[in-house]
This record gives C-alpha cells, sequence and structure tokens, in this order.
C-alpha cells in the first residue's frame, strides 16, 4: 500500500505548500487554501514501461486530420481533429458548448466514426431531448453517464471511439483525490488520465471547461498548458451570433477565429462574417468609423462607433465595449497633445458592433477618426476604411498583410481606404480602390474630414 500524503492547496491559483496559510503567497487571497490528501505509489526500483525509439523511425507524413462538420471549427483547430490531441473547449454557461459538440459527433457519425460521449452534468435523457430538437439520431453515438474518471480507461478499451467528449472537466473525479470535483488538485489529475488515454491510445478528445466571471478558464492556468488546444466559445446572449476564438494551438495557427450563428436549428455557418458587423449608415450619421481587422488567417470589415459628450460634475469617463478600455486612453491622450482637442472636458464612449474584441493595431486609425468625427460634429464618408496603426507621436505606423486586407475592402464594396504612406504593398493584389495615404493625424483631418 501506498504513502499517504497531503498537502493544502489554493483553490484560486494552485498554489501548494506543507502547511495552512490564512493568505496565499501565490495570488494574496484570503482563506482560500485547502487541505487534499492523496496516496503515493511506489514503483519497483528499475522498472521501465516505455521503450525509447529512434527519431528516424517515426514516419514523417503529414498528420491525418478529420473534420467536424463545421468549416469555422476547422478552421480554428487548424484544419480538424488531430487524433491523439486534446482539445479544451471553454465557454459561458448556456453559450452552446454542448449544442457544438453534439453537432459536431453527428457528422462524425454519419461519417462512419464512432463518439463516445460522457457527460457528468447533464443526464442522459436531456442530452436525448437536445438531439431530438436538433435533429440528430444514431447509434454511432454513445452516452455515458459517468464520473469516475478511472474507469474511463476500460469504456475506452471496450467501445474504440474516434472522438471522445467530456462534459465537463469539473465534472469528474478520481478516488486518489480526497478533495470535489471541480477543485485544483481534481483538475489537474484528471486532466493528466485523460492526456495519457488520448496519447497512448491515439484517441481525440474535447474537453467542456467552465469559466469565471472575468472570462477565463476555472482551474489552474497549468491545465490550459498541459491540452494540445484551448479554444474559446464566445458571445453575447443578446446577439445570436458564436465567435471560436483559439488561443492556443499545438497543431495550427493561434488567434484564430471562427464565426457561427445560433439557430433553431442549432449552429450554422457564417458564410459572410464581415457582413454581421457592418450598418449601413445614413451619411449625415457621425461617430461611426468603418475598419479592416486581421483576425487569425482573415480580414473583417467592423464598425467602430465613438461618442464624445461634453462631461458632467467630476472626472470625465471613458468607457470601452470591444477593445482594452487603457488602448482607448492612450488614443485619447495622443489625440489631445497632438492636435489640442480638449477631450479632457469630455466623455469618450467607444463601442465594437457584434460583440467583437479587436487586438488587432491596425484599428487605432478608425478609433481616432470615428472619434474626431462626435468630437467635430463631422460625418465621415460611408464608402472609406480605415486601416493604420497610431504611435504616441501621432504618426501613423506601417500594418502588414495590406493586400488581404484591400481584398477584402473591394469585396464589400467600399471604394476608399485610409491607409499609412509606408504601407508595404507587395503588387500581389491590385484593386481599383483609391488608396489615401496619410503620415500623421493632421494628414488625416487634411485629407478625409475637410478635403
Amino acid at each position: 500500500m501506498g504513502k499517504i500524503t497531503s498537502k493544502f492547496v489554493c483553490s484560486e491559483c494552485g498554489y501548494e505548500t506543507a502547511k495552512w496559510l490564512g493568505k496565499c503567497p501565490g495570488c494574496s487571497a484570503w482563506s482560500t487554501l485547502v487541505e487534499e490528501s492523496r496516496e503515493r505509489k511506489k514503483r519497483a526500483p528499475g522498472s521501465r514501461t516505455i521503450a525509447a525509439v529512434p527519431l528516424n523511425s517515426i514516419a514523417d507524413n503529414e498528420i491525418s486530420r478529420f473534420s467536424t462538420g463545421m468549416g469555422e471549427w476547422d478552421r480554428v483547430l487548424g484544419g480538424g481533429i488531430v487524433p491523439g490531441s486534446l482539445i479544451l473547449l471553454g465557454g459561458d454557461p448556456g453559450i452552446g458548448k454542448s449544442t457544438l459538440l453534439l453537432q459536431a459527433a453527428d457528422f462524425l457519425a454519419r461519417k462512419g466514426k464512432r463518439v463516445l460521449y460522457l457527460s457528468g452534468e447533464e443526464s442522459l435523457k436531456q442530452i436525448r431531448l437536445r438531439s431530438i430538437r436538433l435533429g440528430i439520431a444514431s447509434d454511432e453515438i454513445l452516452l455515458l453517464n459517468e464520473q469516475d474518471i478511472d474507469l474511463l480507461p476500460g469504456y475506452v478499451e471496450e467501445l474504440d471511439p474516434d472522438l471522445l467528449i467530456i462534459d465537463s472537466i469539473q465534472s469528474v473525479f478520481s478516488k486518489n483525490i480526497s478533495s470535489i470535483p471541480g477543485s485544483v488538485s481534481q483538475l489537474r489529475e484528471c486532466t493528466a488520465r485523460i492526456m495519457d488515454i488520448a496519447k497512448k491510445m491515439e484517441k481525440a478528445v474535447v474537453l467542456v471547461g467552465h469559466v469565471t466571471k472575468d472570462g477565463a478558464l476555472a482551474g489552474p492556468k497549468v491545465l490550459e498548458h498541459m491540452v494540445d488546444v484551448v479554444v474559446y466559445f464566445e458571445g453575447e446572449k443578446n446577439f445570436s451570433f458564436r465567435i471560436l476564438r483559439g488561443v492556443k494551438n499545438r497543431f495550427g495557427s493561434t488567434d484564430e477565429i471562427g464565426l457561427l450563428e445560433m439557430s433553431g436549428q442549432g449552429l450554422v455557418e457564417v458564410l459572410d462574417p464581415s457582413y454581421i458587423f457592418l450598418s449601413r449608415n445614413q451619411e449625415d450619421t457621425t461617430g461611426s468609423a468603418i475598419v479592416a481587422s486581421f483576425e487569425g488567417s482573415r480580414t473583417l470589415l467592423i464598425e467602430i462607433q465613438a461618442l464624445v459628450s461634453p462631461a458632467g460634475s467630476g472626472y470625465a469617463k471613458r468607457m470601452a465595449s470591444g477593445i482594452d478600455q487603457n488602448r482607448l486612453a492612450l488614443i485619447i491622450a495622443v489625440l489631445e497633445k497632438r492636435r489640442g482637442y480638449n477631450l479632457s472636458l469630455h466623455d469618450v464612449y467607444l463601442k465594437v458592433t457584434g460583440g467583437m474584441f479587436l487586438k488587432d493595431p491596425s484599428v487605432d486609425l478608425g478609433i481616432a477618426a470615428a472619434i474626431i468625427s462626435s468630437y467635430l460634429e463631422c460625418p465621415l464618408p460611408i464608402n472609406t476604411v480605415f486601416s493604420g496603426e497610431l504611435s504616441l507621436s501621432g504618426q501613423i505606423r506601417a500594418i502588414p498583410f495590406l493586400d488581404l486586407r484591400l481584398k477584402e475592402v473591394e469585396k464589400m464594396g467600399y471604394k476608399r481606404v485610409v491607409i499609412p504612406a509606408r504601407a508595404e504593398k507587395t503588387g500581389a493584389y491590385q484593386s481599383n480602390l483609391e488608396l489615401i495615404e496619410i503620415n500623421n493625424i493632421d494628414d488625416l483631418i487634411a485629407a478625409v474630414m475637410e478635403g
């Protein structure tokens, strides 16, 4: 029998210590250290279970992937699901994670593959009700209502599925850990057991993970380091559109996004994503600018709206939806310093339409243009797109992937694009767009708003 050891683990950050402390040294949270015990099993001295193999003996052919049935999800995964990979799918409650996985399971089942759906939260009847609503009926989708992760290897060997879905990682547990399901130790132990199954048995596994109120995956950060792919399923409940955002991918590019729409028949792909972020405004609308943002491997045209109004008593307000608020404050500071706009006496509100969160630096120019338009009560041309990074000196810096941005702009029917004067043009795409090249904020005013 192995030796039973105990330790104290922080439920917030996963910090471990041999004794109890009132304040966690890792995250400075109070009363978060919980005692956990486990049995440590000893291995016989000198025993080996895995043999080393020469590097050249491993086949160098391309890794085979299989599709999920949704091109947008395949895009985020890097072309499809890789056998033996461990995928972590996180999202808010009710966003549609289970619906997405059940639709993928139905597609694979119709292609002759077997899917094992382990549910630790919902009953089998609840899953069946969802499948009836989605019109899914297949004998190749096997449902399992089990929370003990120690029994999972036996089920996998017996049923031999091509894809294993675990909904959710916070609901399963190992008997070797004394803490409750969802605790830091249980999450790490269960993920390690599942990863061992995925790698040794060459089974693709999708884990569903809960998120905290801050939007991050619940549990220790080491959970994201253990898996191969991390995908966030995002979206506002007031909108029907959903965004799949890849933040880690060992088999493809990161920061890739996929766009889906929730309908009565489940999730469907959005074929023309730029249309959902644009609204055809009237000519006299102020504070509205269109930007060409490069997200993952695609260009999206997104509308940015700004409202500048006189501030009341106290400090001026700065509120942003869809970009980092510190980024908004930086752009406002540049406009105040370089153009002399007295924005310190005005409230500034900024919104990115469609529920997107933009990180691309090239949208700085559109944000500045929208703020200036609202401040001066001067409408921007409706057929113009802005793309450029704003420096602290007021200069407009060059941006990458210009050809891809111009191609999307022309596809959407716009006529003019405001770009940095030093933007690199590869000549790969010859457009009929009118390119307005500017060097600084002064050029923006002269070329667009006063021209």
